[in-house]
């Protein structure tokens, strides 16, 4: 079963996103959770750019893994 519904340039992109907001480029902000949101954010983008599967797609019907 293939459960993948991520393609390349999603992949590639959400890693660039996790990359940027997990490292010393991060947004921060005054409040603590804000911050906290940013690095669970970058922790769920970083797993799905490897997984090539996304919750989010699954639960709308989205899928661009041709693309």
């Amino acid at each position: 079963m293939n459960y993948r519904n991520l393609g390349i340039v999603d992949r590639v992109l959400r890693f660039a996103l996790a990359f940027w907001w997990l490292g010393p480029w991060a947004p921060n902000f005054d409040a603590s959770w804000g911050n906290i949101l940013i690095a669970i954010v970058g922790w769920i983008t970083l797993v799905e750019s490897f997984v090539g599967w996304c919750w989010l797609h699954t639960a709308f019907g989205i899928d661009n893994k041709n693309q």
